[in-house]
């Protein structure tokens, strides 16, 4: 797999076009399609539509496989910090490190926003995507009771300190290496 760099992230391999694009309005329909299949209590149109208009606070992505949303990702900048708000893809394409990817280039992009540190919530009982975001460098911190309110479900606190360093620069080059997430491009955008 392949991350090409320029006005489109793209990712691909021998079988398909993987394209990593920020979520525009027309991506939307697309995205809730996958939000109602994964999230219990899953986000309107209106809130992704609020999302993405705010691009200055906010950066929101879509994957794209042979032109279908498969997977989309979104964070929030506060100050130094970067929020991860979701980062999902479609059930059947689960495990295959799409959302590796996803999640590599949300990191890139928060820290060409300038973010230093990355947080987010995690439901307690989803221990893959757990195990991504612990290989990405987040540590777990707390727990918010409750937190999931259409089961109560208490949410993991993780948060990734120190990502403009160059140890954690070196880490997620490893990582992305290891995955095949491999840069190209004639001007690279990201590092």
């Amino acid at each position: 797999m392949a991350i090409v760099h320029g006005e489109s992230r793209q990712i691909s391999d021998e079988s398909s076009s993987l394209v990593i694009l920020p979520m525009r309005k027309k991506d939307i329909e697309g995205v809730l399609a996958i939000e109602k299949r994964v999230h219990p209590k899953p986000w309107s149109y209106n809130v992704f539509l609020s999302e993405i208009s705010n691009s200055k606070e906010r950066s929101y992505s879509v994957l794209r496989l042979d032109g279908e949303i498969v997977g989309y990702s979104g964070v929030m900048y506060i100050l130094e910090d970067a929020h991860v708000t979701n980062i999902a893809v479609s059930p059947e394409l689960q495990g295959k490190n799409y959302g590796s990817a996803l999640l590599y280039a949300l990191i890139v992009e928060a820290l060409k926003h300038g973010s230093e540190n990355l947080t987010l919530e995690v439901r307690v009982t989803n221990k893959p995507a757990q195990k991504l975001y612990t290989n990405f460098g987040f540590m777990p911190v707390g727990i918010r009771k409750g937190y999931y309110q259409e089961n109560n479900e208490d949410a993991m606190i993780m948060w990734a300190y120190d990502i403009d360093s160059d140890q954690y620069r070196a880490r997620i080059a490893k990582i992305a290496q290891s995955k095949g997430l491999i840069e190209r491009s004639k001007s690279p955008r990201w590092f």
